[in-house]
């Protein structure tokens, strides 16, 4: 079943030095963008992971080396994200995504190397001694990557596929393609085109409930991205959720279950700690967010003169103050 779309939709898949997404980077990059009249362009990068604060190649663990079979002088040659990131979100502006457990890895990673290359156009702009034209293309690079991936649905193909048969990618595309193992498993563009087959299967295969499977597939984005009741978090990490009323919660730690306004409220160094903490670029500036919204709601309601019930509430606490001053 060819897939229903009103927008582009970016399959992607991402190979990384390591699984830590604070200290690993990117090593190759791929992309299937599928477009609503049904043809689709591939698109695929090797990256040479880079360590901006110390200027050099970010080393790949043995182990995700021994996965993917890339090793450090692979890539030593190509280009740093920063390098192709402008070309990366021309691919990704106009689109929503997919990809196979993308939602707990491959685009957290993708938004912390985005992340990365802000924080380093922010510092170049802001440092003295560096010359005018260089921070000209730092601020072009910031205006041209200022694309909010949190506001793009996501079709994670591993939800649906766990929600409906729970096993690995090459089990689903053997299931849902009606083939042997495709080859060249775990090369990034093998598994994103794999990936996109397998949910093009899936919508054949449940297009109506069964007596196994109560719930059908639609073959609409926002349905495949909301199935299964997946949480609705801030940041890719999942370090913040979102609670009753849209308020954010804290969803670890000491203020596990707390609202962010309250934390904020009552302990606000806490998002200091957050800030100089080992914590994903994401995540801090998920918080930083939030801190610049409280600061800003606290100057608003602090400029607003009082009135009806805060002002009779407001003059009730100062009588009781000079009361109790009072001798007599």
């Amino acid at each position: 079943m060819d897939l229903s779309l009103k927008r582009p939709l970016l399959f992607f898949d991402i190979e990384s030095t390591g699984l830590n997404i604070v200290i690993d980077g990117i090593v190759e990059l791929s992309f299937v963008k599928v477009f609503p009249d049904g043809h689709h362009e591939v698109k695929t990068w090797r990256v040479c992971p880079w360590d901006y604060a110390k200027g050099a190649q970010r080393s790949m663990d043995p182990g995700a080396s021994a996965v993917n079979g890339i090793k450090d002088e692979d890539v030593a040659g190509e280009k740093k994200f920063i390098q192709i990131v402008e070309e990366v979100m021309d691919w990704v502006k106009d689109s929503d995504l997919a990809g196979f457990n993308s939602t707990k890895f491959d685009l957290p990673m993708l938004a912390e190397e985005i992340e990365r290359v802000r924080a380093y156009c922010k510092n170049r702009i802001a440092d003295p001694r560096a010359a005018e034209d260089k921070k000209e293309k730092a601020r072009n690079m910031l205006e041209k990557i200022d694309v909010d991936l949190h506001s793009k649905l996501m079709v994670d193909v591993q939800t649906l596929y766990h929600y409906l048969e729970p096993r690995n990618l090459r089990a689903a595309y053997r299931f849902y393609c009606g083939g042997e193992d495709f080859d060249n498993a775990h090369s990034a563009e093998a598994d994103t085109l794999a990936t996109y087959e397998v949910l093009k299967g899936q919508l054949d295969m449940y297009r109506e409930p069964d007596k196994y499977h109560e719930t059908a597939l639609k073959n609409d984005v926002e349905f495949l991205a909301g199935v299964a009741g997946r949480p609705k978090t801030i940041d890719y990490a999942g370090r913040l959720v979102m609670g009753k009323d849209n308020e954010p919660v804290i969803s670890f730690g000491k203020h596990k279950g707390k609202t962010a306004r309250s934390v904020y409220e009552t302990e606000p160094t806490y998002f200091a700690w957050i800030e100089n903490g080992e914590f994903t670029m994401d995540t801090k500036r998920q918080f930083a967010l939030l801190k610049e919204r409280f600061d800003r709601e606290r100057k608003e309601a602090m400029s607003k003169p009082l009135e009806g019930q805060e002002l009779d509430n407001a003059l009730d606490m100062l009588r009781g103050k000079f009361n109790n001053g009072k001798i007599f």
